[in-house]
């Protein structure tokens, strides 16, 4: 058994240059210029940015829809769950129906996260890997009985390890670090924090236009 720590890497924008980040905001200045047929007179990046703002501060952010991003993450089930709760969103995941961990590609052992709780070297780590590695074997019997990987997963831990790709607009990457990184609505769990809190920062320095209201 594996153990890591989340993360995540982001696919769209491939990165965090100049160059993209002024095709984004051309692109939402472009789709916004539209509703009132409008040219811009300053046609500078510096002017872009302004006007991209402005939309931002005056709640005008279904032009902000016309720009997506994707990220894959990489965290345990139990985040997962809830980042798969926003509804404007695609998503990729990496199935357990399909995925059977015996196979030599996933290294003939089940990956788990470590929860942020529990700090190696205490007894609480330890109990949390000994029930990890645990189901691990009992998932391994199992396939070993000819068990379907889709019925054998039941018994894995939600530490279990998972990939998903997720592709928002940027309105609702807004709403998604309100609640995953700030928490509007309340704390949000350490551990999708974890994950949402560095790619805010991210996005903050790389589009403050977009992101840099939020927290």
């Amino acid at each position: 058994m594996r153990v890591i720590e989340p993360g995540y890497e982001l696919i769209r924008p491939q990165s965090l240059s100049q160059q993209e980040r002024q095709a984004i905001l051309l692109q939402i200045e472009d789709a916004a210029r539209t509703c009132y047929k409008s040219t811009a007179k300053n046609k500078s990046p510096e002017a872009t940015a302004k006007f991209v703002a402005s939309l931002v501060a005056a709640g005008h952010e279904a032009m902000i829809e016309h720009v997506h991003m994707s990220v894959r993450f990489t965290v345990d089930r139990g985040v997962s769950h809830e980042i798969v709760r926003h509804r404007i969103a695609s998503y990729a995941q990496e199935s357990t129906r399909y995925c059977s961990y015996d196979k030599e590609k996933f290294g003939s052992e089940i990956t788990v996260v470590r929860p942020q709780a529990f700090e190696p070297g205490t007894e609480a780590f330890d109990v949390w890997k000994a029930a990890c590695q645990e189901g691990e074997r009992a998932y391994f019997h199992l396939l070993s009985l000819g068990v379907a990987p889709e019925y054998a997963r039941d018994v894995l831990p939600t530490s279990l390890k998972t990939e998903i790709v997720v592709t928002m607009n940027l309105r609702e990457w807004r709403h998604f670090f309100k609640l995953r990184a700030v928490g509007t609505t309340g704390k949000p769990h350490p551990q999708m924090r974890q994950v949402a809190a560095p790619l805010l920062e991210a996005m903050r320095a790389f589009l403050p236009e977009i992101f840099g209201d939020i927290g």
